[in-house]
């Protein structure tokens, strides 16, 4: 597949560089000639050096060919304009995929109707969760972690209980697989579990918390 990564700062340049190992064609813009030294010595993309926001340097950059654009630079502002610009011009483009950095400005770039991954507050959540509960981990986060999907382990004070006594109470979570000796199931809410299954459950940020504050009084009890 093309794929064009905006902006060769550290993200980018990282990515653009996942993505030629995972046997892709990429095209990466910088206007700072000197942001390309950041790229991997093994990558042998494409480069080009050029405004984004210049029609000119994405006619360079083959956009109108590309499967997926990723507008990473270090400018919430930027990001929005060019996202906005290549949907607008581009409409061949299957992903369009902006970065935001700024926290406090991820509700312009959605005013836009843009995919967005907000790069700062994701690995905020990722911190957070693991400085609360290391064995109660995120495996997947949809959106920008809105909703997530966590691996917990069941210990004993939950051997032989079912799951709906262990998520009652607990609001915006779902249990989606429970694995035992390394086979996954899709348990029902009166499965009974047994001390070392490992309980895959999707839920939103209030809904792990709730979950873990429960295993907590458990354990306390």
């Amino acid at each position: 597949m093309n794929f064009i990564v905006i902006g060769c700062g550290r993200f980018g340049a990282e990515l653009a560089y996942r993505l030629f190992m995972d046997k892709h064609q990429v095209v990466v813009v910088d206007m700072n000639p000197k942001a390309f030294n950041r790229l991997h010595p093994d990558f042998r993309g494409r480069t080009v050096e050029g405004n984004s926001l210049s029609a000119d340097t994405l006619v360079r950059a083959a956009t109108d060919k590309a499967d997926g654009v990723a507008v990473v630079t270090n400018s919430d502002t930027m990001n929005a304009v060019i996202g906005h610009t290549v949907r607008i011009h581009y409409p061949n483009v299957k992903q369009l995929i902006v970065r935001n950095y700024d926290p406090t400005l991820r509700g312009m770039l959605e005013a836009f109707g843009l995919q967005l991954v907000s790069s700062t507050s994701w690995g905020a959540e990722r911190v957070q969760e693991l400085l609360i509960d290391p064995s109660f981990r995120a495996v997947f986060s949809a959106g920008n972690g809105e909703v997530e999907v966590y691996e917990m382990y069941i210990s004993e004070s939950w051997d032989g209980t079912d799951i709906s006594s262990l998520l009652n109470g607990c609001d915006n979570i779902i249990c989606s697989a429970l694995t035992r000796a390394g086979r996954a199931v899709i348990p029902t809410p009166d499965t009974k579990l047994k001390k070392g299954d490992v309980l895959t459950i999707s839920a939103t940020l209030s809904g792990a918390k709730s979950l873990r504050e429960k295993l907590k009084d458990d354990q306390e009890a």
